[in-house]
């Protein structure tokens, strides 16, 4: 994702699978302040990757876009300060 942002996902309703656009992402857990560490995931030829952390699992679907979500509602805006 040279040249472009790495989107952030949370997962504050809990949901065991979110589906996502992109292989490379970061984890927040949940909203602050009960989110974990951001840690950088990067699913590479495989179409999964689980959270170290949160245990979320996430799932590829390149159906979507890069800011869309399954369920919706798992993308994470950074607020400005």
């Amino acid at each position: 994702m040279a040249g472009g942002s790495i989107p952030h996902f949370q997962n504050d309703a809990g949901h065991a699978v979110i589906e996502i656009g992109v292989k490379e992402f970061m984890c927040v857990g949940a909203t602050p302040p009960y989110d974990h560490p951001h840690v950088f995931l990067d699913m590479g030829a495989d179409s999964e990757k689980v959270c170290p952390y949160c245990s979320t699992l996430y799932r590829f679907n390149g159906a979507l876009k890069a800011s869309e979500t399954r369920p919706e509602g798992a993308l994470y805006v950074i607020q400005a300060a």
